[in-house]
């Protein structure tokens, strides 16, 4: 096929642009028109091969492609320099494209044409920011701890938003937290004295007030204080923006961009609320976490078993495992109330409340509370277990609890003992020969009938002899060679024979160490374990060639 060109001189189309759908014209870097597809020729019908500039394309078009220069040093640069004007009325938007020959491509929209392919970019666009924002949830929603959390919110804000980002949270005993993310992604934490009315529209936000919008914001105004260390230049464009939390502000988000950075534009600006509003719930729930952990650590500190070491020359040690591993307290309690003097009585006790996991825990804490309050009152164990078992039974539980009381003192050089036990196992005493007896001491539980029963029983411990408390997790704990075998009495009688002599703490250890082994990581129940032992330098006189027990009884 053969064309007649404005000039006269017939020359060969190049049919291979024909296929595309979209008006083309490609220019040769001689600057005439090297091809032209059928959708362009349609559009402006003397741009055909061989013709010039200025007989092929419109004034402001032939201009546009004069402005661009050699187009070698265009690169990807060029795509971005579209220009517009009009073809026979119609407006008409042209953007060039080098292609590897050196020629330039420019493509053509008209107005629906153009309408179409921002509604393309916008579509695009929109399903790139919903993708960011389900990324971006994700990854905040990881971690509860605030500090990271603000962290990856400067990170992303900064990587996605802007060149630089600030996340400023509420102000605490007068200093305000700041995170940073520059340009490089290095992140950076400042805490700064600066009052956030300096900077328009921090103060609305960290109130949690609807942000104010960027163009009413001064980039000049922004203090030092506020700009990350990595960013260059002065400060073009700022954003500030509420991060909204559960019920209260989680703090403000800052979003910087440079001189050279075009200005936030509204669609940008609602964008950034859109981020913002997901990673203040982020923060809010971080925050409100870490509250939550700091309240729980604080109360659990009252219900975790007590460290035990010596008391004025009485050895003490205690062992707990809460039946899972998980929890740090549970039914099985000890507890020592320790004398002022040497001589007095030094109250222990060890119990074990009907029940597991957190509820067990609170009657726990009840218990010892109420123990801790009656210890003067420890002379009298059976007054302590009335007055007990009344304060659980005045409670709207319905849970009751088994302890044995020991009542340890120093006296004329012997270290003396008073155990009673309420619905408790009776303590075991391993003494100096290796004999392990039984403590003669039986009585009702707690918080279960309207009166209590008990019988304390009197004992002396010789140097070397120890007085096990312990709970059923040690005696009813399943396990050994085929996991149904109970540990039993006789086997812990067996252990304690060998335990003679052994320090209280070394006692606990091997006592522990045998109940886990025997459970073997299966279910148990909790465990709770105290060793009251003589001191082997301690001095005390037999009676009748051994230390003697004697009980009194009491209702």
């Amino acid at each position: 096929m053969r064309e007649e060109a404005p000039s006269g001189v017939a020359v060969g189309v190049d049919t291979s642009w024909d296929a595309v759908p979209h008006p083309v014209v490609v220019i040769s870097p001689a600057g005439t028109v090297h091809a032209s597809s059928a959708a362009a020729r349609a559009l402006l019908p003397h741009a055909v091969q061989g013709a010039t500039l200025s007989a092929a394309l419109p004034g402001w078009l032939a201009a546009a492609h004069q402005d661009l220069g050699d187009p070698a040093d265009l690169g990807l640069a060029a795509a971005s320099r579209g220009v517009t004007g009009t073809v026979e009325g119609r407006d008409v938007e042209a953007r060039p494209t080098v292609l590897p020959g050196g020629e330039v491509a420019w493509w053509l929209f008209s107005d629906t044409a153009h309408a179409l392919l921002q509604a393309q970019e916008a579509v695009s666009r929109e399903r790139d920011r919903a993708t960011f924002l389900d990324e971006a949830s994700t990854e905040l929603m990881a971690s509860l701890n605030v500090d990271r959390c603000m962290e990856a919110t400067a990170r992303l804000a900064a990587r996605h938003l802007a060149d630089a980002a600030v996340v400023v949270a509420p102000a605490s005993s007068g200093r305000i937290p700041l995170v940073f993310c520059g340009p490089d992604g290095r992140i950076e934490q400042r805490l700064v004295d600066g009052a956030p009315d300096l900077v328009a529209g921090l103060t609305e936000a960290l109130r949690g007030f609807p942000p104010v919008p960027s163009r009413w914001i001064d980039p000049a105004s922004v203090p030092d204080w506020l700009i990350p260390s990595a960013f260059r230049g002065p400060v073009g464009s700022i954003v500030i923006t509420p991060l909204p939390g559960h019920g209260v502000p989680a703090g403000a988000l800052v979003l910087l961009r440079q001189t050279s950075q075009m200005a936030f534009d509204d669609g940008e600006e609602v964008f950034a609320r859109l981020f913002a509003a997901r990673a203040g719930a982020a923060l809010s729930a971080a925050r409100l976490y870490g509250e939550q952990a700091a309240i729980t650590n604080t109360l659990m500190r009252d219900l975790l078993p007590p460290r035990l070491h010596r008391f004025h020359g009485i050895e003490l040690a205690g062992g707990y495992r809460a039946s899972d591993d998980h929890h740090l307290v549970s039914g099985d309690f000890y507890d020592v109330h320790p004398a002022a003097a040497p001589e007095d009585e030094t109250l222990v006790v060890l119990g074990d409340v009907c029940d597991k996991g957190l509820e067990a825990a609170v009657v726990t804490g009840k218990i010892r509370n109420t123990l801790q309050a009656l210890a003067p009152l420890a002379e009298d164990h059976a007054g302590v277990l009335r007055l007990l078992n009344s304060a659980l039974l005045s409670g709207d539980h319905a849970r009751f609890a088994t302890l044995v009381l020991a009542s340890v003192s120093r006296r004329e050089g012997q270290v003396h003992l008073r155990l009673t036990s309420a619905g408790h196992l009776p303590p075991l005493i391993v003494r100096a020969d290796g004999r392990v007896e039984e403590a003669d001491t039986r009585g009702t539980l707690v918080g279960a009938l309207p009166e209590i029963r008990s019988r304390t029983f009197d004992t002396a411990l010789a140097p070397g002899e120890t007085c096990l408390l312990y709970t059923d997790g040690v005696t009813e704990a399943h396990g050994g060679p085929m996991g149904a075998d109970m540990f039993g009495e006789e086997r812990l009688r067996t252990a304690l024979r060998q335990c003679v002599g052994m320090p209280a703490e070394a006692v606990v250890e091997r006592i522990m160490m045998l109940a886990s082994q025997w459970v073997h990581g299966r279910a148990h129940d909790d465990i709770a374990v105290v060793a009251i032992t003589a001191p082997r330098r301690t001095h005390l006189s037999a009676v009748d060639g051994h230390t003697a027990g004697r009980y009194t009884a009491s209702a």
